[in-house]
C-alpha cells in the first residue's frame, strides 16, 4: 500500500493548525453564578427585614446625659423618638430640632443610635452669665447674649444686669446706633473678659451706654470697664491696679493704658 503523500500531509497539518472551536461555557460554572447570584439576592433581602421588618433592630429605650437643669423625662418628652420604629428610620437630625425648638436651655445635643434598641442623646445646657431682673422672676443670659429661661429664683453666682440708658443727649444718639439688644452682648462680652477672681464676686453689670459699661463687686467696690473693646489689655491692667490699690474703692481701666484707682 502506498505511503501518504507529500501533498496530503501538507494539507492534513494546514487543517491542524487552523482555529480552535469557540468553547461553551460549561453548565457547573454557569450553574455556580446562578447559585451566588441568588445568595447575595436573598441576603440583602433577609438584611433588609432585619433593619426593617423584624423586632430585632426596633427602638426599644431612650437614654438621656449630660442634664443639670433639666430633667430627663424633659428630654424625652421633648425628643419625641418614636418607640418601635426601626431604629434605621429614625430621622436623628429631626429629634435635635424639636429638642432645640422646645427646650431653649439646650445649647447642643448629640442624638446618636445605640444598636440595637436604644437612641442616646447628649445634652449640654447653657450657662448663664448674666441676670435680667424683671418683678420677681430672673431672664437667664448665656455667653452668646441668649436668653434662654426665666427662674423665680436667682442662680448663685450669676451677676444683674442693669440697662439704665438715657434716651436724652448723647446717649439718645448712641441707643440708635446701638440698641438694647446689642448693648446686651456688650454686656455679656465684658462680663466674659474680667479676671476670674472678678468675675466671681461681680454683683451687677451697669450699662449706660456702648462705651460705658461698669462692675459693682460683692463688696461695693466698682470698676469702670468702658466698652468691651481691648479687652484682655484692660483685664491685665486692672489685675495689677488691684494689686497694687488692695485698699482702693473704684477703679477705672475703660483706658488701659492710663488706669486710675480712688478711695470714693
Amino acid at each position: 500500500m502506498a505511503g501518504t503523500t507529500t501533498a496530503e500531509r501538507g494539507r492534513r497539518q494546514q487543517e491542524s493548525s487552523g482555529p480552535p472551536p469557540p468553547r461553551r461555557l460549561r453548565t457547573p460554572r454557569l450553574r455556580t453564578i446562578i447559585i451566588l447570584a441568588v445568595a447575595l439576592a436573598l441576603l440583602a433581602g433577609g438584611g433588609a427585614w432585619v433593619l426593617y421588618g423584624s423586632q430585632w433592630a426596633r427602638v426599644e429605650r431612650v437614654s438621656v446625659s449630660g442634664t443639670r437643669e433639666l430633667t430627663p423625662e424633659q428630654v424625652t418628652g421633648a425628643a419625641g423618638v418614636p418607640l418601635g420604629a426601626p431604629l434605621v428610620s429614625v430621622d436623628t437630625d429631626a429629634i435635635a430640632a424639636r429638642l432645640a425648638a422646645q427646650l431653649p436651655r439646650i445649647d447642643t445635643v448629640d442624638v446618636a443610635r445605640s444598636w440595637p434598641h436604644g437612641i442616646s442623646l447628649k445634652v449640654t445646657e447653657r450657662t448663664a452669665v448674666l441676670l435680667i431682673q424683671k418683678g420677681g422672676t430672673f431672664t437667664e443670659v448665656d455667653k452668646d447674649g441668649v436668653r434662654f429661661a426665666t427662674v423665680s429664683k436667682a442662680p448663685k453666682g450669676v451677676p444683674l444686669l442693669e440697662l439704665t440708658v438715657s434716651r436724652s443727649g448723647s446717649a439718645a444718639a448712641s441707643l440708635r446706633r446701638f440698641d438694647e439688644a446689642r448693648l446686651m452682648r456688650e454686656a455679656v462680652r465684658v462680663a466674659g473678659s474680667v479676671p476670674p477672681a472678678v468675675q466671681r464676686a461681680t454683683r451687677v453689670v451697669k450699662v449706660r451706654s456702648y462705651d460705658d459699661i461698669s462692675l459693682e463687686l460683692t463688696d461695693r467696690r466698682t470698676i469702670a470697664w468702658g466698652s468691651a473693646e481691648k479687652a484682655p489689655a484692660k483685664s491685665r491692667t486692672l489685675t495689677a491696679l488691684m494689686k497694687a490699690e488692695p485698699d482702693a474703692r473704684h477703679f477705672d481701666v475703660s483706658v488701659p493704658t492710663a488706669p486710675a484707682a480712688s478711695a470714693s
